[in-house]
């Protein structure tokens, strides 16, 4: 394994905008990624498997939960720190990534904001160390991007409930302690409730074969009868709106985790365009090469701008969701075009994993459609500033 030697590039001077509590968290996950991640994450993904052996580092440079208050086992950190943790995990890997925002976004932020304090107190100081883990089920077989449509239902039976239906595309599924799973009551109304691995009926087949996301572990949750306790329920908000503001959580630290992506393509294109000689002298010295690293380096820029607005309008609890939309959208096309590009500047051996380029492209094809597809949050912003409803 050739030694990591990522240089994250900051054209604007972006850092001058960054709390040293910021830089310090930052330079923990990126350590972390260079040491314990990027010498596994090329075989892991060859060989499609989850390296478990990594959920205790992530766990303790804060990935899990990292704005969740430290009373409850989290770091009590602000949302651009989230969002740099976020950055330097997908430079390493997006399935890596995927796996923290699960945890954090999807689990952690809706017991915490919708369960009760028995709740929030058995669970994340478990879930934050990693000793559990989460996963979220919203997608179904016939309800993604409409998922106001699910069929997954629960009864009352007096003494619990009784839960019926399937998820699937489910990140962490085949390994996870515990699933935060929306689900619809005998009136419609959706309400989140906690299956934990063991209750009878309840089960998580692998999703085998993806050319993308191959280091993270992608399931299904299958629901045949499942007794659900009663104080398993998450309380404190129902609706559609309950699953989509942990939707917003894992978009936000999306936005942030392509641009990792993006940074650690460009850093590869640069740095060999820099030492592969063609006609005699090195290739990054041609127009059409100094073109294309011109254009990744000021995509990364407009990107990494947007991603810190947004965290600090995050932080004062001024963003809305169609503005994360906006920012999820853009830097995840970004990262995708920019890993296009570094593949095509290092030729044939874009293809191979010697180099990270071709692992960032098949991820991205990933982020680019789960969390919301490119083409949703592209009319989330169209409804956003007219007004006009493109769904219905």
């Amino acid at each position: 394994m050739k030694p990591d030697l990522f240089e994250a590039p900051d054209y604007y001077n972006l850092d001058d905008l960054l709390t040293e509590e910021h830089k310090l968290v930052r330079s923990a996950a990126r350590d972390w990624v260079k040491r314990d991640v990027s010498p596994i994450i090329e075989e892991a993904a060859q060989k499609a498997e989850f390296p478990k052996e990594i959920i205790k580092g992530l766990a303790e440079i804060g990935a899990f939960g990292p704005y969740i208050p430290e009373e409850y086992g989290g770091a009590g950190l602000d949302q651009i720190s989230y969002g740099l943790i976020m950055q330097e995990i997908e430079r390493g890997d997006s399935g890596v990534r995927s796996t923290a925002s699960v945890q954090s976004s999807l689990v952690m932020y809706p017991i915490f904001k919708f369960g009760t304090e028995v709740q929030r107190k058995k669970y994340l100081p478990k879930l934050a160390s990693g000793e559990f883990m989460g996963c979220f089920g919203l997608t179904e077989p016939d309800h993604g991007s409409n998922p106001g449509g699910m069929v997954t239902n629960f009864k009352d039976k007096g003494d619990h409930y009784l839960l019926n239906g399937a998820k699937m595309w489910i990140s962490n599924a085949p390994f996870a302690d515990i699933a935060v799973v929306w689900a619809k009551d005998e009136s419609g109304r959706i309400h989140g409730l906690i299956v934990e691995r063991g209750m009878e009926g309840f089960s998580t087949p692998t999703t085998h074969n993806k050319w993308s996301l191959r280091a993270s572990a992608t399931g299904e949750l299958i629901f045949d009868n499942v007794k659900i306790p009663k104080e398993n329920l998450l309380p404190n908000k129902s609706g559609l709106g309950a699953p989509l503001m942990c939707l917003d959580s894992a978009r936000f630290g999306i936005a942030w985790g392509a641009i990792g992506a993006a940074m650690d393509c460009y850093d590869t294109a640069l740095r060999y365009a820099k030492e592969r000689e063609q006609f005699g002298k090195p290739i990054g010295s041609f127009q059409l090469q100094q073109k294309k690293l011109a254009e990744m380096i000021t995509e990364i820029t407009k990107a990494q701008l947007l991603a810190w607005r947004l965290g600090a309008l995050r932080n004062e609890d001024k963003a809305t969701s169609a503005q994360i939309s906006m920012a999820k959208r853009n830097n995840v096309e970004m990262a995708l075009k920019i890993a296009r590009e570094a593949r095509q500047i290092l030729g044939g051996m874009g293809i191979t994993g010697e180099y990270s380029i071709m692992r960032h492209m098949m991820n991205l094809e990933s982020v680019v459609t789960y969390e919301g597809t490119h083409d949703i949050h592209l009319l989330i912003t169209g409804m956003d500033i007219t007004g006009l409803n493109a769904f219905k």
